[in-house]
């Protein structure tokens, strides 16, 4: 793709890196075929190639974002479906995050639409206070009858729709906190390695199992579990909010606590049980590399990053005891095939520990969840689940196991099936406790 961008615009890192990335399109569109939004909607400007020629738009001429350009933006997933189709090796990622950060800044939403971000960006990274949320939301879901409704799905929500959406994606119940920052969890028997485990944000409140089944399964194969004392939320979700400020103070946080850590008392890996932050985790390096003060730091980082399934990977696991022929489809979630291109480890760790895995059809389409997206743009969200769960469905399965808390929350709101981490599969196949059913 021709880009037009003067001398001065590339003296700027990000505009520098834009035009490599727009450089790389050569407008093949075999994006669109993957791209959850023009499955939906077969709108060209819904689909990645239609973003980018917007995104570039919005770039060179250098003009503040219009309405139509943002409702556009706005509906990207950003699932990355799109980068592990395109033959071109179009970042789309870094394109579309910088588009938001340039939204974020320059363009200026409904009053309404301002509060409710603003709303997501303070409660959903601070665990306290998005317990003491959920609280107040689970007394405010018996008022969803009275919300009015609308009559038709829309791919431009209100202000209304949106917190019935949200009203309805909290929980019946919490279960208690698990256990604090600063924790330390020795091996079984003779140790073999230590890792720092993230704590995460809504994973803590929501399913603190997750991590308690990580912790049972590495103690008793004898690595020692650190919960880092002044980890913060890793920022990916003000990060796609477009909150690039907020997104890097966190990332900041992050990489000078975990290398302390590492360098007082070592650490083999940093491990993450939310493959969505992990994308972001495993970005650092490039979200920080102008700070001559982070860049090597953040890259560093960004090395010691992993999913839990690839560490899990590098480990002899005790021999699988029989749980008869329980057959898991699988959810690849967007953020672990697409963003980590971790697409087979999962699948065979859960078959090696004795789980018959079916691959759900139309396994490249996102479910829906995708950080905020199902409370920002809930119709698509909703039409993207039950496409999901009816794929699902067809092969039949006794579990649902992902490796992403959001992607378990959004399927589990249109199945009955229950659905469980895919550590929480390892640990029980190797000793540990059955899951808890959704």
């Amino acid at each position: 793709m021709k880009t037009e961008f003067s001398l001065a615009q590339l003296a700027d890192p990000d505009i520098a890196e834009a035009d490599k990335i727009l450089r790389k399109c050569v407008h093949c569109g075999f994006c669109t075929a993957t791209c959850p939004t023009y499955v939906l909607l077969g709108d060209e400007l819904d689909s990645p190639r239609g973003r980018i020629y917007l995104i570039k738009e919005l770039l060179e001429k250098n003009r503040p974002p219009t309405a139509e350009v943002v409702k556009h933006i706005d509906r990207c997933l950003s699932c990355l479906a799109c980068m592990t189709t395109c033959p071109s090796g179009v970042n789309y990622m870094h394109l579309v995050d910088q588009a938001r950060v340039r939204i974020e800044r320059e363009y200026r939403r409904p009053l309404p639409e301002r509060l409710l971000r603003s709303l997501l960006a303070l409660v959903l990274p601070r665990p306290g206070l998005f317990r003491m949320c959920q609280v107040l939301a689970r007394l405010g879901r018996p008022l969803l009858g009275l919300l009015p409704a609308s009559k038709e799905p829309s791919a431009s929500p209100s202000l209304m729709r949106r917190i019935r959406a949200m009203l309805a994606l909290s929980p019946n119940s919490l279960p208690p906190p698990g256990p604090g920052p600063g924790s330390v969890f020795p091996p079984k028997g003779e140790r073999h390695g230590r890792v720092a485990l993230l704590q995460g944000c809504a994973q803590q409140v929501l399913a603190p199992r997750i991590n308690q089944a990580a912790i049972n399964l590495l103690t008793r194969h004898g690595i020692e579990v650190v919960l880092v004392r002044d980890e913060q939320c890793c920022g990916a979700l003000t990060h796609h909010l477009g909150r690039d400020e907020d997104a890097l103070g966190r990332a900041r946080a992050n990489v000078t606590a975990w290398l302390a850590e590492a360098d007082r008392s070592g650490l083999d890996a940093i491990l993450i049980t939310t493959s969505g932050c992990g994308t972001v985790i495993k970005d650092y390096g490039f979200m920080l590399r102008e700070d001559r003060n982070f860049a090597a730091p953040a890259a560093r980082v960004s090395a010691l990053a992993k999913d839990i399934t690839e560490y899990i990977s590098g480990i002899d696991l005790e021999p699988p005891r029989r749980h008869g022929d329980i057959v898991v489809a699988y959810h690849a979630a967007c953020s672990l095939q697409h963003g980590q291109k971790i697409t087979q480890i999962p699948k065979e760790l859960l078959s090696k520990n004795g789980f018959v895995v079916k691959d759900v059809p139309e396994s490249h389409l996102c479910c829906g969840s995708a950080g905020t997206y199902n409370i920002l743009q809930p119709d698509i969200a909703n039409r993207l689940r039950d496409r999901k769960v009816a794929n699902i469905a067809m092969v039949k399965p006794d579990m649902i196991a992902a490796g992403n808390i959001g992607c378990m929350v959004q399927i589990a709101g249109g199945t009955s099936v229950p659905v469980v981490h895919t550590i929480e599969l390892l640990d029980w196949a190797t000793g540990g406790p059955r899951p808890g059913l959704n």
